[in-house]
């Protein structure tokens, strides 16, 4: 046994138990399992060629090597990602915990409640910090919270500005750079008209809808928006602000001046830069608009005892079910990173971040002052952490990047400064001493910060924020440490048990793969610092995108986009731009099959393309007929057909080439959704079965884990037609030779998570990759064979074999009164988090067991399902008082005085022997979703400060 084999610890099944799980399963060997489930007109004819594998340790020395290359400087340059001191009890307890890491999006809130709560302490910060009635769980960065915040204003338009059809959206021209080129691309398909100018000339017009602030602006200008607010609001032009987040603690919220929204990042409370993510963004607005808020929203209702209880608020608004009539095609969230920016508000308070934004201004203003007494004029008006200076740019580059500093150099003479929390006494001396030299004069010695505010007096905050005792008792590391594993203990991830989730692929998320985010060579790099100091970065990078490129079949890959929605989004986008270089700007149909995820529709609205739904047969499949029908239909406005591979019922379909070249045929191009992507990896790629482009959730396929709902990578490959239309960035020059406008705000999206991917394909290499593709489905069908004696399987090959997933029939329960969410309550007590539930179909579970999991867990969960199905039996309609019905159990219930159900306690608790073992506790009942849409509280402030007397 190769001990150093990474492969051997990612692949859960053994050597030893294959021959079962094949003989359950029913065949000879895998290679027959992989012949009976993948058609054979699309299978690879040869091996992938990736490098050679690397063991853990290889690859630990080799990414430290390769971290070496990156020059790590002191980083002023600001622009919305700043250094900032990752407190180290977040950093041990929540950033490198699998606890927190490896969790799943909240949808089972019973046993996510300690997630939630951080995540409820998130929206708690941005709203007293912002001044606004409701925030939602986080958005993926700040240049997209922006085009978001674009999309509802839109949205809200009043009717006679929807009738009027005013479509006009003012941008200052003080936005950060990578904003404006996110609203850029975000506008144009859906018909926004975008207009850049100064807000200071801006004549209030009544054909604007809406507007977007930067607040302080992008080299750190502080202006009074009040006036101008109100000014707007008087005509109906509704006002979103991007605002400096930590600025927020000393100057007057932009809730307070009348704002619409308020959008930003949180990236300066505690999560490192990162080459440009993940970070969490922020969304906050007024409680009118929250129907047409993206993404998700935690809020506050109570279980089945009356108890309080938190879990996803208006899920009625996610995008699987609005589908081509959502306003966003976001269904993730940065939930990893809002947690932790909710506990650096937890850990500092309000007194700390009081101190935290005092120093940082401090920082400004002593700098400014010395600066000036050298004749560097200092010329913002007013300002918060950013100063500009006059000085010759090219002589203090030189110098300050002989001293290992990066300043932001606007043009030849002007020069912005930005201050950070890490910024010491020592720092700005050494700041001072680069401009001296500039300058040719003797440097001017600081030893104190001046305290003074250097913006007006109306600007500084009076109101309170933070005032919640949860702010104001964990400012010790042992009460802090405490208080997350409290909330940790809260929650089933990974690291207890199977997470079956089709469609989710929650696989292993690698120690190894994980070390290195925390290595400051990696995760200290500002996104615009200069290519000759990431050498690191771009090797890395570049050699990822080689590798899926390999994998794929593809010419050509981007890894801008930091969301697998925001990958469909990018894919159709170069689609779209592919068309329009060709003069076909009337190619705007888009072909969706009715099983499709409700982000593909979503996302094709955005791209500005008109959605036509093909038709499914009684078998799942994508009704070829019916495409075919509908192509010649529409060939001349064909732009392209959304498909995904195996298909969303976990089926290889055999006719996908025929779909393809219908397609292909009819002037439009294919684009694949890789949310399945695990089934074909090493076996078939995007490329054989037709398609011209997809996308990769790296957080899926590709080993980064889902941090209870985020981060997530989807970069998209294409082949060569489309590498030209590649997303590019304002700042570094990445992209096509006819690029669009950024997807994300950084060049490369969630860099730093890259690492995970990186390292996942380097140790497992070509055969590792594809085995783990073969276990996936070996371990599918496993369960299958074990469990379709029991439920009704939906839906299989033509083989009757599934996939890497597939769908358990729930539907006929209701004769005995059980749903489906029954099942998946239930399922909490054996120690499991239930598979995917109502998705595709109603009424069914979707189960995928992934290639990490070995025979022992993929026993104990069909034993689960199959004891569960026992139980349904027992269940009568007449007497719903069972164990389903009740489920889950907490130990207050089962250690209460009195116990009245019809049924054990250790019925309950303890439904098979190996529960004993490891059992976990649901901190809460079954929750009542309808009291807490009806009561709709998303911050800390008790459920009674809400309710009517």
């Amino acid at each position: 046994m190769k001990t150093d084999s990474f492969a051997l610890r990612h692949l859960g099944p053994r050597e030893t138990d294959i021959a079962a799980m094949l003989d359950t399963i029913g065949v000879e060997s895998l290679e027959q399992l992989i012949d009976e489930t993948i058609p054979s007109d699309i299978r690879l004819k040869n091996p992938l060629e990736l490098e050679h594998i690397m063991t853990e340790y290889e690859y630990a020395n080799h990414i430290r090597i390769l971290g070496r290359t990156n020059k790590v400087f002191k980083s002023y340059i600001g622009l919305g990602y700043n250094p900032t001191i990752v407190p180290p009890a977040i950093q041990r307890n929540v950033f490198e915990n699998p606890g927190w890491y490896t969790a799943y999006t909240p949808y089972q809130a019973e046993i996510a409640q300690g997630r939630l709560e951080a995540i409820l302490n998130f929206q708690t910060t941005v709203i007293e910090l912002t001044g606004m009635e409701i925030a939602n769980a986080s958005l993926l960065d700040e240049s997209t919270a922006a085009a978001e915040a674009m999309s509802l204003l839109y949205d809200v338009r009043s009717r006679d500005q929807k009738k009027n059809n005013i479509c006009k959206f003012f941008v200052s021209e003080e936005i950060l750079p990578q904003t404006l080129s996110v609203l850029q691309t975000r506008s144009a398909p859906i018909g926004i008209e975008l207009v850049v100018g100064n807000h200071q000339e801006f004549e209030f017009s009544n054909d604007f809808f809406g507007v977007i602030l930067q607040y302080p602006g992008k080299y750190g200008q502080v202006y009074d928006y009040a006036d101008f607010i109100k000014k707007a609001n008087a005509n109906e032009i509704k006002v979103a602000v991007a605002a400096d987040i930590l600025s927020l603690v000393k100057l007057t919220p932009p809730g307070e001046m009348g704002a619409a929204v308020v959008v930003g990042t949180t990236q300066r409370f505690g999560i490192p830069m990162g080459y440009g993510g993940p970070h969490a963004a922020y969304f906050a607005t007024k409680d009118e608009y929250k129907r047409s808020m993206p993404g998700r929203i935690i809020g506050v209702s109570q279980d089945a005892d009356g108890n309080r209880a938190l879990r996803m608020a208006l899920q009625t608004r996610e995008q699987h079910i609005k589908r081509e009539k959502a306003t966003s095609n976001i269904c993730t969230a940065q939930v990893l990173l809002s947690v932790m920016a909710g506990m650096y508000a937890v850990y500092h308070g309000p007194e700390g971040l009081r101190y935290i934004a005092d120093k940082v201004h401090s920082s400004a203003v002593t700098l400014a002052d010395a600066l000036n007494k050298l004749g560097v004029y200092q010329i913002n008006t007013a300002y918060f952490d950013t100063i500009v200076v006059k000085a010759d740019a090219l002589k203090v580059r030189a110098v300050a990047e002989k001293n290992e500093i990066n300043f932001f150099y606007i043009d030849s003479e002007t020069i912005s400064i930005s201050l950070n929390e890490t910024t010491l006494v020592e720092d700005l001396n050494q700041i001072i001493a680069v401009f001296a030299e500039a300058v040719g004069k003797e440097t001017v010695t600081i030893s104190e910060y001046i305290s003074e505010e250097n913006f007006p007096t109306n600007l500084i905050r009076t109101s309170e924020f933070l005032t919640h005792e949860v702010f104001n008792k964990h400012h010790s590391e042992t009460s802090l440490m405490r208080y997350i594993k409290k909330l940790e203990r809260k929650d089933l991830s990974l690291n207890h048990s199977m997470i079956a989730l089709g469609s989710c692929t929650m696989k292993l998320n690698a120690a190894a793969e994980m070390l290195p985010l925390s290595m400051p060579y990696w995760n200290t790099i500002h996104p615009f610092a200069p290519l000759d100091q990431v050498q690191g970065y771009t090797k890395m990078l570049k050699k990822l995108e080689q590798q899926l490129n390999v994998i794929t079949g593809f010419a050509g890959t981007t890894l801008q986009p930091n969301s697998g929605a925001q990958g469909e989004y990018a894919g159709l986008m170069a689609i779209r731009a592919y068309h329009l270089s060709r003069g076909d700007d009337q190619r705007k149909i888009c072909l969706i099959p009715a099983s499709a995820h409700g982000t593909n529709p979503a996302s094709a609205a955005m791209a500005g393309m008109k959605i036509i739904v093909t038709k499914t047969m009684e078998n799942g499949n994508i009704d070829v007929e019916d495409v075919r029908e509908k192509a010649l239909q529409y060939k001349d406005q064909l732009s392209c057909l959304m498909v995904t591979y195996p298909s969303t019922h976990g089926v290889f379909e055999s006719a996908i080439r025929e779909i393809t070249k219908i397609i292909h045929e009819n002037g439009g191009l294919v684009y694949m959704d890789g949310a399945n992507m695990n089934a074909q990896v090493g076996l078939t790629n995007p490329a054989t079965i037709g398609a011209d482009v997809c996308h990769l959730n790296l957080h899926k396929t590709f080993a980064i884990p889902h941090g209870g709902g985020g981060p997530g990578v989807g970069p998209i490959c294409v082949n060569e037609k489309l590498v030209p239309f590649l997303p590019s960035n304002p700042f570094v020059n990445v992209g096509g030779e006819q690029a669009i406008t950024a997807i994300s705000g950084a060049p490369y999206g969630s860099a730093l998570v890259c690492l995970i991917s990186y390292g996942y394909i380097c140790m497992l290499g070509t055969e590792g990759i594809t085995n783990a593709t073969q276990y996936a489905i070996l371990n599918a069908n496993y369960m299958k064979a074990r469990l379709e004696a029991h439920y009704p399987v939906l839906y299989s090959g033509e083989k009757g074999r599934a996939a890497h997933e597939m769908i358990l029939d729930c539907r006929g329960f209701k004769t005995k009164g059980i749903e489906v969410s029954d099942i998946a309550k239930r399922l909490m007590d054996y120690g499991f988090h239930a598979p995917t539930v109502s998705f595709p179909v109603a009424g069914t579970l979707m189960i995928e067991p992934t290639e990490s999991e070995n025979v022992e867990e993929l026993d104990r969960f069909c034993d689960a399902m199959i004891a569960i199905r026992k139980e349904i039996e027992e269940a009568d309609i007449e007497e719903p008082n069972n164990v389903l019905k009740n489920a889950p159990h907490t130990l207050n219930m089962l250690t209460a005085d009195t116990w009245n159900l019809p049924y054990s306690r250790e019925k309950a608790a303890y439904p098979l022997d190996y529960v004993t073992d490891n059992k976990f506790w649901p901190s809460v009942r079954r929750i009542d979703e309808t009291y807490g849409d009806r009561n709709l509280v998303c911050s800390c402030a008790p459920i009674e400060a809400y309710m009517e007397n």
